[in-house]
């Protein structure tokens, strides 16, 4: 649903009506995502949405710190366990895998023009960025982002990652600077700003 922002406001407000009315907040663990969240409306239970561009914000620890690499690295393509582990991510093994795929549909001289059109967005990038919690087989993710980097012929980093904001977004500390919180009756709305979402009465 991270591809289709459409799709994923669909499914996600009508995962947030489903909700009883006896809880007293329901935690979107979101950014705006290609402005997915824009549009969603709380209804009956306020809703609490991390202030950043996506999920990395959450693997980094603040929209501030987001921001900084960002603007250092404008051309960073971001690593993390759940992102590898859904084999989606650019590298050989992408590429392999959906070259054969295109092979068996299409036969190989289309297949190959196909994979040609599609790597051309790799050209944007130029950063491979891992965020490194320090669990799971830490050694084998960060392995993976080189290896994928290096065939890319992109740098790459191996960042800290800080637990924080999701700390603070689990245990209800709701900073505003740090979180938008939706009430009942309001929608999202992306402000264009260095809050990055904001709300307005339906």
């Amino acid at each position: 649903m991270h591809n289709t922002p459409e799709i994923l406001r669909k499914e996600l407000q009508k995962a947030i009506d489903g909700v009883p009315r006896s809880y007293s907040a329901i935690l979107i663990g979101y950014g705006l995502c290609s402005n997915g969240l824009e549009g969603i409306i709380a209804r009956n239970t306020k809703l609490v949405i991390m202030r950043g561009h996506d999920c990395i914000t959450f693997l980094m620890g603040s929209k501030e710190r987001y921001k900084e690499y960002f603007e250092r690295h404008p051309g960073t393509y971001w690593y993390s366990p759940g992102w590898i582990d859904s084999g989606s991510m650019p590298g050989k093994e992408r590429f392999e895998r959906t070259l054969q795929s295109y092979i068996q549909k299409y036969g190989k001289d289309n297949a190959e023009y196909l994979m040609e059109m599609q790597q051309g967005w790799f050209k944007k990038y130029s950063n491979a960025a891992y965020v490194d919690f320090g669990f799971y087989d830490t050694e084998k993710y960060k392995a993976y982002t080189k290896q994928c980097a290096q065939w890319l012929g992109w740098n790459c980093d191996i960042l800290s990652g800080n637990p924080q904001l999701v700390v603070n977004f689990l245990e209800g500390n709701w900073n505003p600077e740090e979180f938008l919180i939706v009430e009942p009756g309001q929608m999202v709305i992306a402000s264009h700003n260095d809050k990055i979402i904001n709300v307005k009465n339906c």
